[in-house]
């Protein structure tokens, strides 16, 4: 009887390798260019016929409800994403169509028909996903209709820069991206002192400093040269970007790590998920529509 061989073990495979992009810490070639195919589709939009710019709003609310619901169905919260995302179409809507006024009436709806919606599932965690759903619905579609007030600004139909509702729109957009270039540029130049190193250890206060140069430079020349408004309104809005912008992106940075994940999703290459991106824009609107508003367009 002979002995038998054991058999030779077999090596697992080695885990994927993951590529370090330094200290910029996202693909910086995918993520300019995806940059650079949403903005030609936003200036396309803004510039031929800008009610089919609301179509991409729309379709950005639909999409980070989507977001939104998957993240925290890993903490086991289901959110009811149809009327949600049926309800967010809507208030995006009847924004652009009538007003601040109608917003906040739709808004109420929504609010009313995802609670009677969620009765459906019963009392287990009825509390809790009614509380998520309401967030959501401030947190996406409700602030995401601030960009169709300020749309409308210039009256329902035209485009170019000649609208004021198209100018005050590519104001938004510019002024907070340029809090996030700023600010990415400084930090990773620069960036020694952690802002908040628990909530987003990558983010500095070299990077802040960035970011509140940037908006006020952008801020004033576009407030001034594309708007026709006072100097002291565009260094306000710079102001209120760079403040918004930052205090977006931590509040966004706090629920991933709540729900323990990195990225909402991999929907825009380089950049993760499309709340990744509208982090800072949610945060930056309704502000910079009330300050425009009353300070600018009246």
């Amino acid at each position: 009887m002979t002995d038998a061989t054991p058999p030779a073990e077999v090596p697992s495979p080695a885990p994927p390798a993951v590529k370090d992009h330094g200290r910029a810490g996202r693909d910086l070639k995918a993520a300019v260019a995806s940059a650079v195919v949403l903005l030609s589709a936003i200036g396309a939009s803004l510039y031929f016929w800008k009610p089919a710019f609301m179509l991409i709003v729309a379709a950005a609310v639909v999409v980070a409800v989507w977001e939104l619901r998957k993240g925290m169905l890993a903490k086991g919260i289901d959110l009811p994403e149809q009327p949600l995302m049926i309800g967010g179409v809507v208030m995006v809507v009847v924004a652009f169509v009538s007003g601040a006024e109608a917003l906040v009436t739709a808004t109420a709806v929504t609010a009313l028909v995802v609670m009677l919606w969620l009765l459906r599932r019963g009392i287990d965690g009825y509390v809790k996903n009614a509380t998520a759903s309401v967030f959501t619905l401030i947190y996406l579609p409700f602030l995401g209709s601030f960009v169709a007030l300020m749309l409308a600004e210039g009256g329902l139909n035209g485009g170019g820069l000649d609208d004021d509702g198209v100018a005050g729109i590519i104001t938004f957009i510019v002024v907070t991206i340029a809090s996030d270039i700023g600010g990415y540029v400084a930090g990773v130049l620069f960036g020694k002192h952690p802002m908040a190193p628990v909530i987003s250890p990558k983010k500095s206060w070299e990077g802040f400093a960035g970011s509140l140069l940037a908006c006020l430079g952008v801020g004033w020349a576009l407030v001034v040269y594309l708007l026709d408004g006072e100097w002291w309104v565009g260094l306000c809005l710079g102001l209120i970007a760079v403040v918004m912008a930052t205090l977006g992106d931590l509040c966004e940075s706090v629920i991933k790590r709540d729900l323990g994940i990195k990225d909402m999703s991999q929907v825009i290459p380089g950049h993760g998920g499309l709340m990744d991106r509208l982090d800072s824009l949610l945060a930056t609107i309704a502000p910079i529509w009330l300050l425009l508003h009353y300070a600018v367009f009246s």
